[in-house]
């Protein structure tokens, strides 16, 4: 099943490209392939960037609540001491 799969994207005999001229055959493969490099090296690129940007986010979010509950705690304690 992979195998025809493959054979059904890749190959230009059986894609649906191959009622095309065989340059353009060729020509839009190799667009296709560029698009699909830049694709893969986008999500890569951004999969390395997703775990140190919700570390940080989280970082980030755990300041801004403790900093909000000591000035809760602290406002509580000045209007009812």
């Amino acid at each position: 099943m992979i195998r025809s799969t493959y054979a059904v994207v890749m190959d230009p005999e059986r894609n649906p490209l191959a009622v095309l001229p065989k340059v353009v055959t060729f020509q839009l493969m190799t667009v296709l392939a560029w698009m699909w490099s830049a694709v893969f090296s986008l999500w890569v690129g951004s999969m390395a960037v997703l775990g140190p940007s919700i570390g940080a986010h989280m970082v980030l979010l755990l300041g801004v609540f403790f900093t909000a509950d000591v000035f809760a705690r602290a406002g509580h304690r000045r209007n009812s001491g």
